[in-house]
């Protein structure tokens, strides 16, 4: 598909096309018209009829064909498990297309004929599939050793580059994007498809922000009986944005892919899944039993009429969730028209730069900031505002970015904080007690970065690890400090006539 003017889904993406080009381990490429010998020797092509030389030439390895089929070959775009893409342009339309070629495993003739399968399926459903965010399939041919599928080029990057916390998209992108694939699979359905395997590598985004869903090879086709369906593949799909129906390997229908496209809705937002666990056991188990959390808690910042869409939409009991894909871009636009358009990337780029200044956060790498940024909310107080008052219960914490804060007890001054120290964590730290013993006031006009419990018990492991650690380090210093300060009102102290520290303590025997 020609590149179009508008908006860059990001600043250097690598290029995708067609389907996920996600598909052979082996580096042989087969392909028709000509054969090409080493480049580097000056070898002449010998050119052959279409026929036989889709049955009987091989590239060299590594090396780049000039034809396959009736396709000239521009570039490779990329390479997976099962397949190699190319970039290829028709001689009759002058068209720019994506060309995924499988190369069947000779020595593995299991994986051949569910390669052979799946490809069967991808070009079958692809055909029957004309909508403006699902990927077109031209034409496709196989062989007893392999087989190329040709379809619509799209010119930018999946969305697996923006599900990183340090690379997520505007709001307002990332509602327009998901509302489109919403839509596109209320058509599917509606033409008795279900996609099976909606992920980040499966959707592309070209540069006008339109989605592109791709990679129908494990599509189900809900018009045929299950039984008697070649295409049926129990058990198929990605773990983590797999439904629980799916991973219990019950028999699915459209709504499977409404939960995957909630799981990844969920990760747009915050930079994360909603269900992490260290082993596939224990991922499935969460996801059968264990409730979604609070996307808002995670990211203050979203709107909080997000929450009860996503909590639909990775509702466990199919009859709760969603019906269809048109219900959930309902949803989705009554958010969507509520939010200002402000691409907020400036900002939280100059953010993340005055943190990774902070020697609070030395120890801290990157991606830890960013999802510290994530679930936090940054804050002006003008002077003289309480930001903590003795007797409440509450257990937020935060940190001074600018100004500083007087820390008082029954009306009587503790200390005074500036910049870069911790307010609020003794609550906070407290493993049953969340009163506040002190009141904080600002002195003078302070930024501070709110830091949300709920949220903060949500984040990694490592950034909960690290940040306790650093905590309780701040409280040893002051506890340090105050031991000094409250020695200068003690009596003297007794001394001593034996030492008995470390190895120079000797016990009498009993």
């Amino acid at each position: 598909m020609a590149a179009k003017t508008g908006k860059t889904a990001e600043e250097k993406p690598k290029k995708r096309g067609g389907s996920d080009a996600a598909d052979t381990e082996d580096d042989k490429t087969v392909y028709a018209g000509k054969r090409t010998q080493d480049r580097s020797d000056g070898q002449s092509k010998v050119s052959e009829t279409e026929k036989a030389s889709d049955k009987n030439t091989k590239s060299s390895k590594n090396a780049i064909p000039d034809k396959i089929g009736r396709y000239k070959v521009i570039r490779k775009l990329g390479k997976g498990a099962t397949a190699t893409v190319y970039l290829v342009s028709d001689p009759a339309t002058e068209q720019e297309l994506a060309l995924k070629l499988i190369h069947f495993h000779g020595d593995n003739e299991a994986m051949s004929r569910r390669l052979r399968k799946l490809f069967q399926t991808e070009n079958a459903i692809g055909r029957c599939l004309k909508h403006p965010n699902i990927i077109r399939v031209f034409d496709a041919k196989i062989e007893s050793d392999h087989a190329y599928i040709v379809m619509e080029y799209v010119d930018g990057v999946s969305l697996e580059n923006f599900c990183s916390v340090n690379n997520l998209l505007p709001l307002h992108r990332v509602i327009g994007i998901v509302f489109k694939c919403c839509l596109a699979l209320d058509y599917a359905f509606r033409q008795g498809v279900v996609h099976r395997d909606i992920k980040p590598a499966n959707i592309l985004l070209n540069k006008d922000d339109d989605p592109k869903i791709a990679d129908f090879g494990l599509a189900l086709n809900l018009r045929k009986d299950s039984s008697e369906d070649s295409t049926f593949i129990m058990g198929v799909g990605s773990p983590v944005y797999m439904s629980p129906e799916q991973v219990k390997n019950y028999p699915l229908n459209h709504k499977t892919d409404l939960y995957s496209l909630g799981v990844l809705l969920f990760q747009l937002l915050t930079g994360r899944l909603p269900f992490r666990a260290n082993n596939q056991a224990a991922l499935i188990y969460k996801i059968i039993n264990q409730e979604t959390p609070s996307v808002c808690a995670l990211n203050p910042s979203l709107p909080a009429g997000l929450d009860p869409i996503i909590q639909k939409a990775l509702e466990k009991d199919l009859y709760g969730r969603y019906r269809n894909g048109a219900d959930f871009a309902k949803d989705l636009s009554t958010v969507r028209y509520q939010i200002m358009e402000d691409d907020t990337t400036e900002q939280d780029e100059s953010h993340f730069r005055r943190l990774r200044r902070m020697v609070f956060f030395t120890e801290f790498d990157d991606l830890e900031i960013w999802e510290l940024l994530r679930i936090s909310i940054w804050r002006q107080f003008p002077a003289k505002t309480q930001l903590i008052r003795e007797g409440d219960q509450n257990r937020f914490f935060g940190l001074l970015v600018e100004g500083s804060v007087e820390v008082s007890y029954e009306g009587k001054v503790i200390t005074r904080l500036g910049a870069g120290e911790v307010v609020g964590e003794m609550a906070f730290l407290h493993p049953s007690n969340a009163t506040r013993m002190a009141t904080v006031v600002t002195l003078e006009s302070c930024k501070f970065l709110e830091i949300n419990c709920p949220a903060f018990e949500l984040s990694s492991e490592e950034v909960q690890e690290r940040f306790r650690k650093i905590l309780i380090g701040k409280v040893l210093e002051r506890l340090r400090s105050v031991n000094k300060e409250l020695s200068k009102f003690g009596e003297p102290a007794t001394k001593n006539t034996s030492k008995a520290c470390g190895n120079t303590l000797e016990l009498e025997p009993l």
